[in-house]
């Protein structure tokens, strides 16, 4: 699959040509995901060695830091970009990945209950429609082994509004449609041009990431909101270099994980499922 590729969308093509993804979880907000990400993976994971698929993984943010822990991991987005720097990376890396391919969520060309873990860490934000994104659970679920576990990122429904406030966004009349219409149906648009609005996308709400992972005939094991409220402070990097006020922030992002009422103030959601025995 390339970037020419109909069923791609060329709007995330070009986004993801032009925003510097491969940075992004080193600095402010981004921080408390990949580290909270993290630690939600290693709570569940089956142990190294294992086989990973890591899918719509980027340029392997997360599949280096499993290949180093012992994991044979395999990496495939269809940004050729970001597998190009993941290739680059791979070339010097002290324990390489496995592969490292462009390739869709949707069809994988991976074989059979072939993994002991799947990552999806951003495959259902990009596909907007729910009959892609059932096709990229199902998936998920056809490569994993019986007993495996998937690992499925969203962003909240809610995390333009919250990001608004916190950024003081609504300032600009152009905003003020956009997290509305994420509110109102999930469906994320941005007709701005500016990266830090993001890109089109799906944003869920957490009652229907549950139901589409059910669809596909997995069992979950936790919903989990990532980061709780603390991504919305302004100093979120300078709070994580600090001990005390690092605490605290995982502290309460622990603390409200899994509270129902309040998983949709994480920015991200975290589902893990896992595959009928």
């Amino acid at each position: 699959m390339d970037e020419q590729t109909p069923e791609f969308d060329s709007t995330i093509a070009e986004y993801y040509r032009q925003a510097p993804e491969e940075r992004r979880l080193e600095q402010g907000p981004f921080l408390l995901e990949a580290l909270r990400t993290r630690e939600l993976i290693e709570r569940h994971a089956p142990a190294a060695p294992a086989v990973v698929l890591d899918i719509g993984g980027g340029a392997g943010a997360y599949a280096f830091w499993l290949a180093e822990a012992g994991y044979t991991v395999h990496l495939l987005d269809p940004v050729p970009r970001l597998i190009a720097e993941a290739q680059r990376r791979n070339a010097t890396h002290p324990r390489p990945l496995a592969s490292c391919r462009v390739g869709d969520a949707r069809t994988t060309n991976f074989p059979d209950a072939s993994a002991e873990i799947v990552l999806l860490l951003g495959p259902l934000y990009h596909l907007t429609a729910a009959q892609d994104r059932a096709r990229a659970l199902d998936e998920a679920a056809r490569v994993l082994k019986p007993g495996g576990r998937l690992f499925a990122a969203a962003i909240s429904r809610w995390t333009s509004a919250l990001d608004g406030l916190a950024r003081d966004l609504f300032q600009d009349p152009q905003f003020a449609p956009i997290a509305e219409q994420d509110a109102r149906d999930g469906q994320h648009r941005n007709p701005t041009g500016r990266l830090d609005y993001f890109t089109t996308a799906y944003f869920h709400r957490p009652e229907d990431l549950r139901a589409e992972v059910l669809a596909a005939g997995l069992l979950i094991d936790g919903l989990y909101g990532v980061e709780g409220p603390g991504w919305m402070l302004p100093d979120v990097a300078e709070r994580l270099a600090d001990p005390r006020r690092r605490a605290d922030l995982l502290r309460v992002a622990h603390t409200l994980e899994s509270e129902p009422s309040l998983l949709g103030i994480s920015a991200h959601l975290l589902v893990v499922a896992r595959k009928p025995a």
